[in-house]
């Protein structure tokens, strides 16, 4: 059972307000009682610049060089700031969808076994490796980071 949590103030005596979501660094952190992020505004920037390349060249250029432009332009919105996160599977699965929908416009199909071999043939990836291994970049840079805290979080196994 969630209970209301007490009023915060500032130094100046202003009230800080208790809110469901707040952005920092562009990042969307929602309220949860583990630390979570909101792939919502991921998947909305995703779905934003991918129609509006294919508005722009989606008749005229091939599925090669729109997929090219995609992969380039469209997937680090989607992955945005999610490397410093610990994804769920369905979270996960939500950012491959999120892909699997634009593969699904783009080659005018409804059948997950086309998008996946078109996704092999153009060697896409998908959005959960491409975040497994921007991960790893990421906790190997602050394992070998030579800050206090960070070895302190990283020996308390707070890093993923």
């Amino acid at each position: 059972m969630d209970v209301p949590c007490a009023s915060l103030s500032s130094f100046a005596g202003i009230v800080i307000s208790w809110v469901k979501e707040i952005r920092y660094l562009g990042v969307y952190i929602s309220q949860s009682r583990t630390f979570k992020c909101s792939l919502s505004n991921n998947r909305k920037a995703f779905y934003r610049s991918a129609n509006a390349i294919l508005g722009k060249i989606g008749g005229i250029a091939s599925e090669e060089v729109v997929l090219q432009l995609v992969e380039s332009k469209c997937i680090s919105s989607l992955l945005y700031g999610l490397e410093a996160c610990a994804l769920t599977k369905s979270e996960l699965s939500s950012l491959d969808f999120t892909v699997n929908r634009f593969f699904m416009k783009l080659f005018r199909t409804g059948n997950i076994e086309v998008v996946k071999n078109c996704q092999a043939c153009f060697e896409f990836s998908s959005p959960s490796i491409l975040w497994a291994e921007r991960m790893k970049k990421f906790e190997a840079k602050y394992i070998a980071c030579d800050r206090t805290f960070i070895h302190y979080c990283h020996c308390m196994n707070w890093l993923y």
